[in-house]
């Protein structure tokens, strides 16, 4: 019975470790782009980068890796990066992370991919991944909507110990663009409504009878206001303030003498 336990719980850890890899489709590089051997240090500096572009790059562990590419409306963006340490010995684990800026140096949130991993200190080679929202050709001022315009991508380390800063690491990476048609994802039709009706009305075979009017009422009484309006209350409130004002001022004013 306890093998039979440990068998499952292992083919469901390995399942789990399985699906991100399977679910994730890299983007593959475009025939006959040329491969890009630097970076930039810092969002000024950003080695210019196309889409489908490979690019290869040897760096040192710690170091702030920036590229940039131009993004235009409908593109919907994946990033993937690999890591290599060249099996050379760590002492510890460390955390990557991959990050995406716009133009206005506004950090865009990844849909999917694993955008900060970490490796074990035995691991030969990381795995990073994102991807973006579609690029929306025009968005609210106060939104964080991505827009059309020129995007950075940062790789950089945030955890690690100590004495594994300066290691030397090779990283591979590179970014697909898929073309939606120039469109935004949230602009179209609706297909079906967003709550379903829960009270169905009735099938109605012949035209509804128009209901009878109620005749108004003639008489002498017919121009009074109905009790309790608003009519009722001022007028009542406008007797009340002229019978205040009289006996506060029978009470307030002063004899006359003989």
């Amino acid at each position: 019975m306890r093998t039979l336990i440990r068998s499952a719980a292992a083919l469901a850890a390995a399942g789990l470790a399985l699906t991100p890899t399977a679910a994730a489709a890299a983007p593959t590089p475009s025939p006959g782009a040329a491969t890009v051997t630097k970076a930039g240090t810092s969002f000024l500096t950003a080695t210019t980068i196309t889409p489908g572009q490979p690019v290869r790059v040897g760096a040192s562990t710690g170091d702030h890796l920036y590229w940039s590419f131009r993004a235009e409306a409908g593109d919907v963006h994946e990033v993937s990066a690999t890591v290599s340490f060249g099996g050379r010995a760590r002492t510890g684990p460390s955390t990557w992370t991959v990050d995406v800026f716009d133009g206005l140096r506004r950090r865009q949130a990844c849909t999917a991919g694993a955008q900060t991993p970490t490796v074990a200190a035995t691991a030969t080679s990381l795995t990073l991944g994102c991807t973006l929202r579609r690029v929306r050709p025009w968005a609210e001022p106060w939104s964080g909507d991505p827009l059309p315009g020129t995007y950075y991508l940062r790789l950089s380390v945030t955890d690690l110990p100590e004495p594994d800063l300066g290691l030397p690491v090779e990283v591979d990476l590179l970014v697909g663009a898929a073309t939606g048609g120039g469109t935004s994802g949230d602009d179209g039709e609706l297909a079906a409504p967003l709550v379903a009706n829960t009270r169905a009305g009735t099938v109605l075979t012949a035209d509804p009878a128009p209901e009878p009017v109620a005749e108004e009422d003639a008489g002498l009484t017919g121009w009074l206001p109905e009790a309790g309006s608003r009519w009722v209350w001022t007028s009542a409130g406008g007797v009340l303030a002229a019978v205040a004002g009289v006996v506060g001022f029978a009470l307030t004013r002063r004899p006359r003498r003989p």
